[in-house]
């Protein structure tokens, strides 16, 4: 083993870089916080080449003197905090290490330019892979203005780990985006390239700022959440003094959580706590895979909160992680409740179904007319029920449009009053709803009636249609179909235990494959009749021209009409008979997010494969749809015919068997003394 030795001070330098300067972006992040931290009204922020090339940040804050400016690139050298005192009683700045600029000026060419507020004149700073290398008087503005070149030259290993110029400036612009929505009294100006991505205006309205960051129609939809202790608007058990903001109508959605900002005390951060608990307020409002626009500050004792467990200071840790998410859901989940646009069973006593008060001498009446009531609407009218129908009509539509063949055409026919009832369905009802309304009437014997619906006496009836209920295939085994599972899931007997199917899995991985083989070789495209034009916020904007290539091999003609509205000409053939035209323009939207945050090397051939998979998922048959005998069977041979049978395109399993030996020891079957 070699002796133990000290590293050389370069060599310490670039590795305490490697924890502050990851990327371009880091380095914007770092110097935008010292703009901030030092009172400025306008931030401009200027990069090339995804800032690889060369970054450049300017503010009107109250500057440097000439000899603090070297002092200011030496490690751990700030103005911001005097001793371990001042970091445990919370830091309020949001710089405080002293280490950004001694960190980026060891990996680039930095040159520092600043004149102190009130100052005859400025000094300007050069340094290079960590060493000054001039120092001189300059004319220039009152403020600091850090122009960073060949980010990494003297670290090809850290340069050659950089995605593409679009993916850096992507990740630049959601920072930039993120400290211009926490200061809305800051002008904040963000060029790429010398073209202008977006500019706040700096007069103190935040939803102005969501709208040069976002666009009109996302602003529009903002709501203003408000909550503060002292105003006994927030529960005064959780840890934040308050709760301001705001955040997007439910419909006012996209498929990354990105949008979803989060500031602690001005701070903004990545903080995943706070996103679950914005989600969680909207209910069932938003898809699993959909998140709101937002922008929230949370104010909360400094001493509450440590900023300085993340290298780069994006994660903050709470002390009453619990109590501030409680107080975060119930603010925004208010703030949705005052403009109507959440539903609940019952908050907070509001929307609660009044009670008909019973007297002794009407409860004869009362229970006929509410057993009349029942029987007209089918529907359980108690507080907390969902009263959302379920349409399988919408479904059958969706599907028949998406040219789905058999699968569609069988779905349709599950309507059909001479279709055989499945095994072990009631032949009386088959409303879950009406029957727990029945049991409530009669008692014991609808007990007994559900038990013998449930229990018949031969388990051999098998058969759906009258026909040979065993069915061969290539690729699935042979199976006995059942019956299926809360209209969800079909289930079959194996030779070897028991099969279930995902209906909606199955019939996507069907729907996948058939569109895969027509869009194998040319995509052919079709004109819309009308184009459909887009509102992007900053970001799509930035990136929908690097995208357009790949948009066009997919079958998409889509053109910026001006700084941020995209106008879509023309969608893939096979798409424009599975959704409408808005539906279709709208997937351009989602796959230029796709192209920024995913791999740069990304192919056409693997963004038409997800494009497919999504595809897929339109018109497949839903869950809580009841399939007729003859539906089950063109599904299952459509699904044995697939190449892949057993996962959806987008990986969820299709079928899942539960063995033989599994449901005998779940039955304990196998304890001393059992026969045999």
């Amino acid at each position: 083993m070699s002796d133990i030795r000290r590293l050389d001070d370069a060599t310490v330098d670039r590795i305490a870089a490697g924890e502050v300067v990851e990327r371009p972006a880091s380095v914007v992040k770092e110097l935008v916080e010292n703009s901030i931290d030092a009172d400025a009204s306008r931030i401009e922020v200027a990069v090339e080449a995804g800032g690889t090339d060369r970054i450049a940040v300017r503010d009107d804050g109250v500057g440097m003197r000439g000899d603090d400016l070297e002092l200011a690139i030496a490690e751990h050298a700030t103005s911001k905090i005097g001793d371990i005192d001042d970091l445990e009683a919370g830091v309020a700045t949001l710089g405080f290490r002293g280490e950004a600029l001694h960190a980026i000026g060891a990996v680039s060419t930095l040159t520092l330019r600043s004149r102190e507020r009130g100052a005859e004149r400025g000094t300007e700073l050069r340094v290079e892979g960590g060493d000054t290398i001039e120092r001189r008087p300059v004319g220039c503005p009152e403020g600091t203005a850090v122009v960073v070149e060949d980010l990494f030259h003297n670290v090809p290993a850290r340069r050659k780990y950089l995605k593409s110029e679009t993916t850096e400036f992507a990740r630049i612009n959601r920072v930039v985006s993120g400290y211009a929505l926490a200061n809305p009294d800051v002008a904040v100006t963000l060029e790429h390239d010398g073209r202008e991505t977006f500019a706040t205006e700096g007069n103190g309205d935040r939803r102005s700022a969501v709208m040069a960051v976002y666009g009109r129609e996302v602003a529009a939809d903002m709501v203003d959440v408000g909550a503060a202790r002292d105003e006994a608007t927030l529960d005064a058990d959780g840890p934040l003094d308050g709760v301001g903001g705001l955040v997007s109508h439910p419909e006012t959605n996209r498929a990354t959580r990105e949008y979803v900002n989060v500031l602690v005390n001005g701070r903004w951060v990545t903080a995943s706590a706070v996103r679950e608990a914005v989600v969680e307020a909207y209910g069932r409002q938003l898809a699993g895979d959909r998140y709101p626009f937002a922008v929230l500050d949370l104010a909360v004792d400094p001493a509450t909160v440590d900023v300085n467990v993340h290298p780069r200071k994006l994660e903050v840790r709470f002390a009453d992680e619990a109590g501030m998410g409680r107080q975060v859901r119930e603010a925004v989940e208010d703030a949705l409740l005052d403009e109507g646009l959440v539903r609940t069973s019952a908050p907070r006593g509001r929307s609660k179904a009044a009670q008909t008060a019973i007297s002794p001498e009407s409860v004869e009446t009362n229970e006929r007319e509410g057993e009349e009531s029942t029987a007209s609407t089918g529907a359980d009218t108690t507080a907390g029920a969902d009263p959302t129908p379920r349409s399988d009509e919408a479904d059958t539509s969706a599907r028949t449009a998406a040219g789905t063949d058999s699968t569609a055409d069988a779905s349709a026919a599950s309507t059909d009053d001479s279709t055989p009832a499945w095994a072990g369905e009631s032949a009386e009802s088959d409303d879950p709803q009406a029957t727990g309304h029945d049991e409530a009437r009669h008692g014991s014997d609808g007990a007994t009636a559900d038990r013998e619906r449930r229990f018949r006496a031969s388990p051999t009836q098998t058969t759906l249609d009258g026909s040979d209920p065993d069915h061969e295939f290539e690729r699935l085994p042979p199976m006995r179909v059942l019956g299926q599972l809360h209209d969800t899931y079909v289930v079959a007997e194996t030779a070897d235990g028991l099969v279930l199917i995902d209906q909606h899995a199955a019939d996507e991985r069907v729907n996948y494959e058939r569109l895969r083989e027509r869009f194998a070789g040319d995509v052919q495209t079709q004109a819309l009749a009308e184009p459909v034009e887009l509102s992007l916020t900053a970001k799509e904007a930035a990136l929908a021209e690097p995208a357009r290539d790949t948009l066009a091999r997919l079958g998409f003609t889509a053109t910026l009409a001006d700084d941020r509205t995209l106008r879509v000409t023309t969608v893939p053939a096979l798409l424009a008979d599975a959704v409408d035209d808005t539906t279709g323009a709208s997937l351009v939207r989602a796959l230029i997010d796709d192209f920024a945050d995913g791999d740069p090397e990304r192919t056409v051939e693997r963004a038409a494969d997800e494009l497919l998979g999504d595809l897929a998922c339109y018109p497949a048959i839903k869950g809580n749809t009841s399939l007729t005998a003859g539906s089950v069977t063109a599904l299952l041979r459509a699904l044995d015919d697939c190449e892949n049978p057993y996962a959806c395109p987008h990986g969820r399993p299709v079928v899942v068997e539960v063995g033989t030996e599994e449901i005998a020891e779940r039955f304990e079957r196998d304890y001393p003394g059992h026969g045999g």
